[in-house]
């Protein structure tokens, strides 16, 4: 069945031929990084009611990773097979038009596999904190359910207690981001939009520390993230309204050539080009909330500073490569022949971003804001390359996010590491001296901020230099300049907080670095080594990113 019937046709082909139900025709082996990841996270729901508390933890660990690892082989051997690349001819249009297996869909999913995989190592560092009653701790509160300072939860704390259920939320999310760049039509779209937006928002509500800060972190993205969801689905429905499909080549056909055949249910609506352009901008609007873009940013700076810091490095990275890789789909396989209107918008969007994130950073004196207010400036320079509009522009999006992930992941992993009384220190004023109390931290997060700030021999200079370049090339210069002008004011903070780091006394009463388990060390060893290989040796990634960097339609 073709990508541009779906849901609709499988209806009139039923009316058709009365007591009969069509089957849906499923390829279950172009889906299998999907299912096994969703089918991991309903064993470890499962696991959590049948196994006793103190087992618990190591199951969902060895779940997790097991899962996580499989759904990334599986990835590699689709792309093995030939479903990454354009010219094998096997790229095609899987689950009845819903999903895409081309080349992008598989770097984006195989970057989530490995940046969850990451990350769920850090879930499960239990040496930071110092053991309570004898118990070690993590970064998740011992009961979700119980009031901040409570009875219930002081009893939690006594009985060793620990929220296993982070790890099932995970993987959740993970199926969730999977599905979000290979969608294909809008209804799938908005069903992964929800499946890994709800559990991010129970996750960062799970901090151990600072619960009420946590707390108030998940309610401001839960209300602000219901808003976005609403804009995309009123999108989606005057999309429909306009074109009579919700399949991104039915759309763009109606949006190229006009409405061929006209629904006589949508008579009145068809071909209405005021419901494409208003539907066309809630949708963006929806998926610029999720890549943190402005004026859309407001919830960025405030649940990454509330959220439990491992959650905080996951969302950062995996959130921004799932929803730039359905923003690039929508764009450039649903809207092309719309490009003449959303293209200016997007520029206003690019620079202001840039801009934004690059000044606000300086005033902060939060480590993990300006972390926030940095993410949001990579937004605006990910957007330059989005905005191109070639094949160029594709694969050095698909790049950008793969260096970026590996950086932030790494950046947010050190965070976790230095520690006061309180749990981790991460006013800005505690990093003073840290070079010299541990100078292998110190320079692990320095070699991160020149990541960040795109200096050259790492990966954030190649990834800029890709969507710089791809943006030249589509003749948008003055959005270079002013991403290059961003850079230079971004680079000023990053080096702040290095010189704060070597070059300043360190105080009497600092905060220590603790010593993490080998799970930790593990996630910054992956964060270092990618940064230094994408920066010193990019070209065999940039060829795998050109070569998937072409859609399927």
């Amino acid at each position: 069945m073709s990508s541009v019937t779906g849901v609709h046709s499988l209806w009139t082909m039923a009316a058709e031929v009365p007591g009969k139900i069509p089957a849906p025709r499923i390829e279950y082996t172009q889906l299998a990084p999907t299912l096994i990841v969703l089918g991991a996270a309903v064993v470890g729901i499962v696991l959590e009611a049948v196994l006793p508390r103190r087992t618990r933890y190591y199951a969902q660990l060895v779940l997790s990773v097991l899962a996580l690892a499989s759904a990334f082989a599986a990835v590699i051997g689709l792309a093995a097979s030939g479903f990454g690349s354009a010219t094998s001819g096997k790229q095609g249009i899987a689950a009845m038009g819903a999903i895409a297996v081309d080349g992008p869909a598989l770097f984006l999913q195989g970057t989530i596999l490995l940046v969850a995989l990451i990350a769920v190592f850090t879930f499960a560092e239990r040496r930071l904190d110092p053991a309570a009653h004898g118990k070690r701790v993590d970064s998740f509160a011992a009961q979700a359910a119980a009031v901040p300072g409570g009875e219930a939860e002081q009893a939690a704390v006594k009985a060793g207690f620990t929220t296993t259920e982070v790890f099932p939320l995970a993987l959740f999310a993970v199926g969730g981001m999977l599905v979000f760049p290979a969608a294909n039509d809008l209804l799938t779209l908005f069903v992964a939009l929800e499946v890994f937006s709800l559990p991010l928002y129970i996750l960062c509500a799970l901090a151990r520390r600072q619960r009420l800060l946590s707390q108030e972190a998940a309610v401001k993205y839960f209300l602000l993230g219901a808003f976005s969801s609403a804009f995309l689905l009123f999108g989606i429905a005057l999309l429909y309204g306009y074109a009579g499909t919700v399949s991104y080549a039915g759309i763009a056909q109606v949006v190229g050539d006009g409405a061929k055949e006209i629904d006589p249910a949508l008579a009145g609506t068809m071909g209405n080009d005021a419901l494409l352009l208003i539907g066309g901008a809630l949708l963006l609007m929806g998926l610029l909330f999720k890549v943190g873009a402005v004026p859309f940013h407001m919830w960025t700076p405030d649940v990454y500073q509330g959220a439990p810091t491992p959650v905080t490095g996951f969302m950062a990275a995996a959130t921004k490569v799932a929803a730039f890789g359905a923003l690039l789909r929508l764009l450039y396989v649903a809207l092309p022949g719309l490009r003449w209107d959303w293209r200016p918008v997007m520029w206003g969007v690019a620079i202001v971003t840039m801009l934004v994130g690059a000044v606000v950073a300086i005033t902060q004196t939060d480590v993990k804001r300006l972390l926030a207010y940095s993410s949001i400036a990579h937004a605006g320079f990910i957007l330059a390359g989005v905005i191109a509009l070639s094949e160029h522009g594709i694969s050095s999006v698909l790049f950008y996010l793969a260096a970026y992930s590996f950086v932030t992941l790494g950046a947010f992993a050190v965070v976790t590491l230095v520690r006061d009384a309180g749990g981790e220190a991460t006013h800005l004023s505690k990093w003073a001296g840290l070079g010299r109390r541990s100078p292998l931290t110190a320079a692990v997060f320095a070699v991160f901020l020149l990541a960040f700030a795109g200096i050259p021999l790492t990966s954030g200079f190649t990834g800029k230099f890709a969507v710089f370049k791809a943006a030249a090339e589509s003749g948008a210069s003055a959005l270079v300049v002013v991403g290059v002008i961003s850079s230079a004011i971004a680079a000023f903070f990053y080096i702040r907080v290095i010189v704060l780091m070597f070059f300043t006394e360190p105080k009497a009463d600092g905060p220590t670095v603790a010593v993490p388990s080998p799970l930790t060390m593990t996630a910054i060893g992956v964060g270092v080594a990618g940064t230094l290989v994408l920066g010193l040796a990019p070209q065999y990634f940039l060829d795998l990113a050109q070569q998937a960097g072409v859609f399927v339609r």
